[in-house]
């Protein structure tokens, strides 16, 4: 079992930043898929960004083109924690940020994450 914790949300003017964060317990993220994903009010949960183990050594990013150049996911390993960099913040950018982690299945559909946190809302006024 994973147990992911998210924090680092708050409300903020369009072209501000935020970073967002999880923190992970209970087994080692280092051979998960870690991703962001995010729901607006009304909406369905969306993917944002990912970033895949792979061999263990390289991990590739991979982002939803809304969030192409704005966003930047990372992840330590030895910390166990999984951040998200956003910049130049928009009014669309409002939703409730989830972290994830799965170990199988496409990094796009939230049905292949096994554990997610509890969520941090993230408020973008224009």
């Amino acid at each position: 079992q994973v147990q992911l914790v998210e924090s680092g949300g708050g409300l903020v003017q369009a072209g501000g930043s935020l970073r967002l964060s999880c923190a992970a317990s209970g087994r080692t993220i280092r051979y998960y898929s870690m991703a962001w994903f995010r729901q607006p009010p009304g909406q369905e949960r969306e993917f944002v960004a990912a970033i895949d183990w792979s061999s263990g050594i390289l991990y590739y990013a991979y982002y939803a083109d809304s969030v192409k150049g704005r966003f930047t996911i990372s992840r330590d390993n030895a910390k166990n924690t999984m951040s998200m960099q956003m910049n130049s913040l928009k009014p669309e950018d409002t939703a409730v940020y989830y972290c994830a982690a799965r170990d199988r299945g496409s990094r796009y559909y939230p049905e292949n994450y096994a554990y997610w946190g509890q969520g941090t809302q993230v408020t973008v006024s224009s």
